[in-house]
């Protein structure tokens, strides 16, 4: 990670180096914290963050479902992405917004804990890899968890640990990304993606209540399907569905539109993958600013 000049802490700009919490602070030890994941775009008008409101939104609602009183507005959290994205050097950037209970009390009760916010911002290339040649997925062993031992609408930090472990066993068995499936055996998401598949030309992606962490990236490809007219369906999908589709796709902050070539060792997309170079090409040209509908997703931080 190439360290940038400043982070946003508790309504003000420091130095990348001073941005530092205590070890006993109460979030690190019990998983107490909620986050999103921003990207911010070059664009003819300047550099625009994409989807702002959308991802902060979706902030906000994680820690109300926690708890968290985060002391900020929509606003005025929008308003310090903004002045951070301004402040550093990176053009295009990922945008890190996080809320966690700070230092001063321990044991399992958060409602005591102070909650810090805080924003960084740095430059992250595609997450998953060359974007053209695919992903190699695998079907995780771990199950994705569930919504009623953990609240999976909410963006926590708690949350990631069942991805962390779905990541690990994909990367030490040669594969890219993780598949979960919940616990009845239909596909949710990647361990940091939703995903999406192609059928005889129908397009669909599981259901929030497979357990999935409802994406802004997800909710932009299906607003895309909307409008190029292609027919879209939420419904549930097991593995075998998955090894026979036509195509694959991650869509997420970090990963974007990431075409997945093989999972578990069957080759996806044949006869080539025309639906996911559709939906790249109009992300693309959206976070970019060069579709003019899609220009209200574009908040133009600096000029």
């Amino acid at each position: 990670m190439k360290a940038q000049k400043k982070i946003w802490m508790d309504g003000k700009l420091v130095p990348w180096d001073d941005a530092k919490v205590h070890v006993l602070t109460h979030g690190l030890h019990y998983g107490m914290a909620v986050f999103e994941g921003i990207r911010a775009f070059s664009t003819a008008k300047g550099t625009a963050i994409f989807r702002l409101d959308a991802h902060l939104e979706r902030f906000l609602n994680s820690a109300k479902i926690y708890r968290m009183d985060l002391g900020y507005s929509l606003k005025e959290i929008a308003e310090a992405c903004a002045e951070l994205v301004r402040s550093n050097p990176a053009k295009e950037c990922y945008i890190r917004p996080i809320a966690f209970t700070g230092y001063g009390e321990m044991g399992l009760n958060p409602l005591t804990s102070k909650v810090s916010v805080a924003i960084a911002s740095w430059e992250w290339g595609s997450y998953l890899g060359d974007a053209e040649k695919g992903v190699r997925a695998t079907i995780s062993s771990w199950a994705r968890i569930d919504s009623r031992a953990m609240p999976v609408q909410a963006k926590s930090a708690a949350n990631y640990a069942n991805s962390g472990l779905a990541k690990m066993q994909a990367l030490t068995s040669g594969f890219d990304e993780a598949i979960l499936l919940n616990s009845e055996g239909k596909v949710t998401e990647g361990s940091g993606e939703n995903i999406f598949r192609v059928k005889d030309g129908v397009l669909s992606t599981p259901p929030a209540t497979s357990g999935i962490l409802r994406g802004i990236t997800r909710d932009t490809v299906i607003q895309f399907a909307k409008d190029e007219d292609i027919t879209f369906y939420r419904n549930d999908a097991t593995r075998e569905e998955l090894y026979t589709s036509d195509e694959v796709f991650f869509t997420g902050t970090a990963a974007g539109i990431a075409k997945v070539r093989e999972i578990d060792g069957r080759r996806i997309g044949y006869d080539g993958t025309p639906v996911t170079n559709l939906m790249a090409k109009l992300y693309d040209q959206a976070t970019h600013g060069k579709i003019k509908k899609y220009e209200k997703w574009l908040t133009t931080v600096s000029a």
